[in-house]
């Protein structure tokens, strides 16, 4: 079974919000999913609100061999940045 980080789409029409799940590979993007780890909120202009990751369980699932998307790794990326700064 291979694990992957990934977003799922909630939200309105034209107002999107992501939340960051754990889920096999091949289920569909807003399926079922193993855990939630997160959200991401495109639509707002603060960056610190856009991204709010549990950046411990996300850890443990990557040693675990869960593989992050491009998207979530650029966001694991950019948080990182912004928690350090």
């Amino acid at each position: 079974m291979a694990v992957v980080i990934r977003l799922s789409r909630t939200g309105k029409r034209n107002s999107p919000l992501y939340r960051v799940t754990v889920a096999d590979q091949r289920r569909w993007r807003d399926g079922k999913f193993l855990a939630r780890v997160g959200w991401y909120n495109p639509r707002t202009d603060d960056k610190k609100s856009r991204i709010n990751l549990d950046m411990p369980v996300i850890d443990e699932w990557i040693k675990k061999g869960a593989q992050p998307t491009e998207t979530v790794a650029k966001l694991l990326k950019d948080y990182r940045a912004q928690t350090q700064a």
